[in-house]
């Protein structure tokens, strides 16, 4: 594999711009940037009860999920600044264009991701 192209590079800045621009632009509800939407838990029925929870858990996982994307998406436009983006952090050999294409924040090349989740099954 060859390290990536301008061009390449600049395409894939550009991906990543464009995700985390879309994130950014859901609607902000709380304070600390999450997004809860929690529903409020009144005395009502146990399967009503069990229901807010749950919608209340979910809108908790959803803020988490789009904390980390955030994360990651931050954190790979630093590499691309840096001068390390495109070059596994395990194996140090370059990620590759197709891999970057379909997952941008990618940290680790094919081989090295599946030993981590092979790992950790």
């Amino acid at each position: 594999m060859d390290t990536l192209l301008p061009d390449q590079l600049e395409y894939l800045r550009s991906l990543l711009t464009r995700q985390l621009d879309g994130l950014l632009a859901q609607p902000q509800e709380s304070e600390g940037g999450l997004r809860v939407q929690a529903v409020e838990e009144i005395e009502t029925s146990p399967a009503d009860s069990a229901s807010n929870r749950t919608m209340n858990e979910l809108a908790l996982e959803a803020d988490a999920l789009r904390q980390n994307q955030l994360r990651a998406l931050r954190s790979a436009l630093a590499r691309l600044d840096s001068g390390d983006y495109g070059d596994c952090e395990q194996c140090g050999q370059p990620i590759g264009f197709q891999r970057l294409r379909v997952s941008p924040e990618a940290r680790f090349c094919i081989a090295c991701q599946t030993r981590r989740e092979q790992a950790r099954r």
